[in-house]
């Protein structure tokens, strides 16, 4: 196959290929994600291209206070008959369809290396906010986003003490899976490593080896510096859409000071996390006026009989992944050519933290309702 012809100047003298400086906002191009040990193609351009394709259902605003028929509301009843307590905080209970159990007997051997398996012990246990349906983490007051952040760091204490990875995610929105509106997340702790911790601690621990300081340390120092991909920021914290951002408006929270897990941090820093977390999370509320889908989930350093090692090349951080692309009813699809070759995104990390960054932060349900 031939390559294509270089277009004309149209410079001086009208004679020799043209020179076309590069424009991230306009070419495409590569990027490395240093922490997956990969790549994501970026091609802000095809964002002028008109949509025809799927438009999904706008998220439920009108969720009632409270409904018994919710198996996570106070005093509802759950699959497995058990009542829930009239809770007025944070509750925890073990999930009831568990996709780990601490008690399943091993696996059978195999002699052939294409066909290996290998044990899966853990618990899985669910984790509600609030107990109101009709609020989210930044509906909720800062006081109560902080006892979230206590449940989260006992949690990682507690199942932290004999599991090596304890994994805290909340799947926000039908988009993303969620069963049920109530504001929850999942704990999932496992006798083993999964696949994206030990990539990170691979990744990790070459940096540190090759560069001496912690990777998320060095590249959050470096983007506090160059703001072009920050969103929010606070004397502990910093927001960023990363430089190798996949999902159109993925963020990464980041601690400023070298911390290794959750349960590390200071009485300040939670109240600082609980902050930021409300300024972003309105942010994305904001930017279509909707409840926001996304998954989110904390990265650490392994526990279980991780606890007695030399940890340091792990920086605290957690992953923010929304679906929405161009409005709350367009998303972005993760199909093709992401499933067979690469991650590929539409709009330039910059312009997606731009449009986040400038975005108000009071949440537009508190806002005066403007007369029909």
């Amino acid at each position: 196959m031939e390559a294509p012809s270089e277009p004309e100047s149209s410079g001086p003298g009208g004679t020799g290929p043209a020179v076309v400086s590069f424009q991230p906002s306009e070419h495409q191009h590569v990027r490395y994600n240093p922490l997956r040990d990969d790549w994501v193609l970026v091609s802000a351009h095809r964002m002028r291209r008109p949509w025809q394709g799927q438009v999904e259902k706008p998220p439920q605003e009108d969720v009632p206070r409270c409904d018994l028929s919710n198996p996570l509301c106070p005093g509802a009843a759950r699959a497995n008959g058990e009542v829930n307590p009239q809770y007025t905080s944070t509750f925890v209970f073990d999930n009831d369809f568990p996709a780990l159990q601490p008690d399943a007997p091993e696996p059978d051997a195999c002699s052939h290396p294409l066909f290996r398996a290998a044990s899966a012990r853990g618990v899985c246990k669910v984790m509600c906010f609030h107990p109101r349906s009709d609020l989210t983490l930044p509906l909720m007051s800062l006081a109560e986003i902080r006892a979230v952040i206590d449940k989260w760091a006992e949690l990682a204490v507690e199942l932290g003490a004999s599991y090596p990875w304890v994994q805290i995610f909340e799947n926000k929105g039908a988009m993303m899976g969620c069963s049920n509106p109530h504001p929850h997340c999942q704990v999932w702790a496992s006798n083993f490593l999964p696949n994206e911790a030990r990539l990170e601690d691979r990744t990790q621990q070459q940096h540190l080896q090759e560069r001496g300081v912690p990777m998320l340390l060095e590249y959050a120092r470096l983007e506090a510096q160059r703001k072009e991909r920050l969103v929010v920021e606070n004397a502990d914290w910093l927001v960023v859409v990363p430089y190798w951002a996949v999902w159109p408006f993925q963020t990464l929270l980041l601690p400023r000071r070298h911390v290794c897990r959750l349960q590390e941090l200071s009485d300040g820093e939670r109240d600082s996390l609980a902050s930021i977390m409300k300024r972003l999370l309105t942010k994305y509320d904001n930017l279509f006026e909707i409840s926001f889908p996304y998954s989110m989930g904390w990265h650490g350093a392994p526990t279980g009989p991780h606890l007695g090692a030399d940890c340091g090349h792990w920086q605290l951080h957690a992953h923010y992944y929304p679906p929405l692309l161009r409005s709350a009813t367009v998303r972005k699809f993760m199909v093709g050519y992401e499933m067979l070759a690469q991650a590929q995104r539409d709009l330039t990390p910059e312009q997606a933290a731009e449009r986040l960054r400038t975005l108000p932060e009071e949440h537009y349900r508190a806002r005066p309702r403007q007369a029909a």
